[in-house]
């Protein structure tokens, strides 16, 4: 006897071979990744997380604090000191006081090496692009939708990690 397509038992079995199909597949994305992002910084002669930070000081609208960079990043105020003096000696970022409140030290790009990094990145984004160039608006809207709640739900479960709260 066949199962009708419509049968919530084999709805549920295909559900379930999707989804098991879809961690095997998240698993190998975030390795692939990890492993770009660590092939970018060894191009670049930076650590992985001093690229991401710069990823993430790109994003900035204005020159942020240390400890904005500990909250962007996830890291201890201490590490993201020592963060940024790795930068500050790479010469992608400098420190000036903060006109408006001299007791803050803020931490600005250097655009000529921001520029540098840029131009790796548009080399590389030209296959990216190509390969969003074959889906329509709405599988764009749905990815950047993804992206996008992942990026929230990967902040809590980071909070969780690190506060300990994973039991």
């Amino acid at each position: 006897m066949t199962q009708d397509v419509r049968d919530p038992a084999r709805q549920a079995g295909h559900r379930e071979a999707l989804v098991a199909e879809l961690g095997v597949t998240a698993r190998r994305y975030m390795a692939a990744y990890a492993l770009f992002n660590q092939a970018m910084a060894d191009h670049l002669q930076l650590h992985p997380t001093d690229l991401q930070c710069l990823n993430l000081l790109g994003l900035e609208r204005d020159p942020v604090t240390t400890g904005r960079i500990a909250e962007l990043t996830g890291l201890t105020t201490g590490s993201a000191t020592r963060l940024v003096d790795r930068l500050e000696r790479a010469g992608y970022v400098t420190r000036r006081r903060d006109s408006a409140d001299r007791r803050k030290v803020l931490v600005v790009t250097v655009p000529e090496r921001m520029a540098e990094v840029g131009a790796v990145w548009s080399q590389l984004n030209r296959d990216w692009f190509a390969m969003f160039d074959t889906y329509d608006d709405e599988e764009i809207a749905l990815l950047t939708a993804h992206m996008q709640r992942t990026v929230d739900l990967s902040a809590r479960q980071i909070s969780r990690l690190r506060s300990g709260a994973l039991g």
